[in-house]
Protein backbone atom coordinates (compact mmCIF):
# COMPACT_ATOMS: atom_id res chain seq x y z
CA UNK A 1 0.00 0.00 0.00
CA UNK A 2 2.97 2.25 0.62
CA UNK A 3 5.34 0.82 -2.47
CA UNK A 4 5.20 3.29 -5.59
CA UNK A 5 4.24 6.34 -7.15
CA UNK A 6 5.97 9.44 -6.97
CA UNK A 7 8.16 10.23 -3.83
CA UNK A 8 6.16 13.66 -4.03
CA UNK A 9 3.30 11.43 -3.40
CA UNK A 10 1.73 10.19 0.57
CA UNK A 11 0.31 7.27 -1.93
CA UNK A 12 -2.02 5.31 0.17
CA UNK A 13 -1.28 6.33 3.89
CA UNK A 14 -4.27 7.92 4.22
CA UNK A 15 -5.83 4.04 3.91
CA UNK A 16 -3.02 2.58 6.04
CA UNK A 17 -4.55 4.87 8.93
CA UNK A 18 -7.72 3.51 8.53
CA UNK A 19 -6.78 -0.46 8.48
CA UNK A 20 -4.42 0.50 11.73
CA UNK A 21 -7.86 2.21 13.23
CA UNK A 22 -9.67 -1.24 12.77
CA UNK A 23 -6.03 -3.85 12.97
CA UNK A 24 -4.07 -2.07 15.49
CA UNK A 25 -2.07 -5.53 15.20
CA UNK A 26 -0.85 -4.17 12.48
CA UNK A 27 1.46 -1.16 13.92
CA UNK A 28 3.93 -3.56 15.03
CA UNK A 29 4.55 -3.89 10.77
CA UNK A 30 3.78 -0.29 9.82
CA UNK A 31 6.81 0.53 12.11
CA UNK A 32 8.92 -2.18 10.43
CA UNK A 33 8.61 -0.28 7.80
CA UNK A 34 10.23 2.76 8.66
CA UNK A 35 13.33 0.97 7.94
CA UNK A 36 12.75 -0.11 4.74
CA UNK A 37 15.12 0.72 2.29
CA UNK A 38 12.75 1.69 -0.38
CA UNK A 39 12.79 5.89 0.57
CA UNK A 40 8.77 5.67 -0.89
CA UNK A 41 7.72 3.27 1.28
CA UNK A 42 9.51 4.52 4.44
CA UNK A 43 8.54 7.65 4.11
CA UNK A 44 5.01 6.72 3.50
CA UNK A 45 4.85 4.89 6.85
CA UNK A 46 6.19 7.92 8.53
CA UNK A 47 3.42 9.92 7.58
CA UNK A 48 1.25 7.25 8.34
CA UNK A 49 2.52 6.71 11.63
CA UNK A 50 2.27 9.87 12.89
CA UNK A 51 -1.44 10.70 11.76
CA UNK A 52 -2.35 7.74 13.72
CA UNK A 53 -0.34 9.19 16.78
CA UNK A 54 -2.40 11.94 16.90
CA UNK A 55 -5.73 9.91 17.87
CA UNK A 56 -3.74 7.02 19.34
CA UNK A 57 -0.52 8.01 20.93
CA UNK A 58 -0.48 5.10 24.11
CA UNK A 59 0.06 3.05 21.07
CA UNK A 60 2.92 3.93 19.86
CA UNK A 61 4.75 3.77 23.62
CA UNK A 62 5.95 0.47 23.20
CA UNK A 63 8.17 1.43 19.90
CA UNK A 64 9.73 4.86 21.67
CA UNK A 65 13.07 2.99 21.94
CA UNK A 66 13.04 2.36 18.71
CA UNK A 67 11.61 5.62 17.30
CA UNK A 68 14.13 7.60 19.06
CA UNK A 69 17.02 4.97 17.73
CA UNK A 70 15.72 5.81 14.30
CA UNK A 71 15.22 9.56 15.38
CA UNK A 72 18.97 9.79 15.96
CA UNK A 73 20.29 8.06 13.21
CA UNK A 74 18.07 9.06 10.17
CA UNK A 75 19.03 10.82 7.59
CA UNK A 76 15.76 11.23 4.87
CA UNK A 77 14.38 14.28 5.74
CA UNK A 78 10.86 13.37 5.43
CA UNK A 79 11.04 10.16 7.91
CA UNK A 80 12.95 13.30 10.00
CA UNK A 81 10.08 15.65 10.29
CA UNK A 82 7.38 12.91 11.04
CA UNK A 83 9.27 11.67 14.25
CA UNK A 84 10.28 15.22 14.93
CA UNK A 85 6.48 15.45 15.29
CA UNK A 86 5.76 12.16 16.77
CA UNK A 87 8.63 11.64 19.29
CA UNK A 88 7.76 14.34 21.99
CA UNK A 89 4.47 13.62 22.24
CA UNK A 90 5.40 10.11 23.47
CA UNK A 91 5.81 9.83 27.73
CA UNK A 92 9.91 10.16 27.81
CA UNK A 93 11.73 10.08 31.15
CA UNK A 94 13.57 12.77 32.07
CA UNK A 95 16.97 11.85 30.53
CA UNK A 96 14.86 10.54 27.32
CA UNK A 97 13.83 14.22 27.33
CA UNK A 98 17.39 15.35 27.31
CA UNK A 99 18.62 13.49 24.92
CA UNK A 100 14.89 13.92 21.90
CA UNK A 101 15.71 17.51 22.89
CA UNK A 102 19.82 17.16 21.50
CA UNK A 103 18.22 15.44 18.66
CA UNK A 104 16.00 18.11 17.77
CA UNK A 105 18.37 20.84 18.17
CA UNK A 106 20.53 19.09 15.60
CA UNK A 107 17.87 19.04 13.39
CA UNK A 108 17.72 22.76 13.43
CA UNK A 109 20.73 22.39 10.83
CA UNK A 110 18.99 20.05 8.39
CA UNK A 111 19.20 21.19 5.24
CA UNK A 112 15.31 20.62 5.05
CA UNK A 113 13.43 24.13 5.97
CA UNK A 114 10.73 21.16 7.20
CA UNK A 115 12.96 19.42 9.16
CA UNK A 116 14.31 22.43 11.08
CA UNK A 117 10.38 23.87 11.12
CA UNK A 118 9.28 20.59 12.77
CA UNK A 119 12.17 20.50 15.01
CA UNK A 120 11.20 23.77 16.40
CA UNK A 121 7.98 22.95 17.24
CA UNK A 122 9.19 19.19 18.49
CA UNK A 123 11.73 21.41 21.03
CA UNK A 124 7.97 22.84 22.21
CA UNK A 125 6.25 19.99 22.35
CA UNK A 126 8.98 18.27 24.58
CA UNK A 127 8.87 21.43 26.59
CA UNK A 128 5.74 20.99 27.67
CA UNK A 129 6.93 17.21 29.16
CA UNK A 130 10.10 18.68 30.72
CA UNK A 131 9.93 22.63 31.95
CA UNK A 132 13.38 22.25 32.59
CA UNK A 133 14.11 22.45 28.95
CA UNK A 134 11.66 25.64 29.02
CA UNK A 135 14.54 28.37 29.00
CA UNK A 136 16.59 27.02 25.84
CA UNK A 137 13.57 26.00 23.97
CA UNK A 138 12.03 29.71 24.50
CA UNK A 139 15.27 30.86 23.72
CA UNK A 140 16.00 29.20 20.70
CA UNK A 141 12.29 29.92 19.25
CA UNK A 142 13.05 33.67 19.87
CA UNK A 143 15.80 33.80 17.92
CA UNK A 144 14.14 31.35 15.10
CA UNK A 145 11.45 33.65 15.02
CA UNK A 146 13.84 36.58 14.12
CA UNK A 147 16.43 34.85 11.35
CA UNK A 148 14.78 31.26 10.53
CA UNK A 149 13.03 30.54 7.32
CA UNK A 150 9.64 32.33 6.61
CA UNK A 151 8.17 29.50 8.02
CA UNK A 152 10.50 29.10 11.31
CA UNK A 153 9.38 32.54 11.81
CA UNK A 154 5.67 31.98 11.37
CA UNK A 155 5.64 28.96 14.04
CA UNK A 156 7.85 30.68 15.92
CA UNK A 157 5.44 33.83 16.94
CA UNK A 158 3.02 31.06 17.32
CA UNK A 159 4.83 28.81 19.76
CA UNK A 160 5.96 32.34 21.47
CA UNK A 161 2.21 33.62 21.69
CA UNK A 162 1.20 29.97 23.23
CA UNK A 163 4.36 30.14 25.24
CA UNK A 164 2.58 33.85 27.20
CA UNK A 165 -0.59 32.34 27.12
CA UNK A 166 0.71 29.50 29.28
CA UNK A 167 2.45 32.11 31.85
CA UNK A 168 -0.72 33.85 32.06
Amino acid sequence: MLAGGDRRSIGKSEAVVERLESQPELLRSLVKLLWDSDPKVSMRAADALEKYSRNQRQRLQPYKDQLMGLMSECTQQEVRWHLAAIVPNLRLTDGECRRVAAILESYLQDRSSIVRTFAMQGLFDLSLQEPLLLPLVTDLIRTLARTGTPAQRVRGRHLLKALESKAL
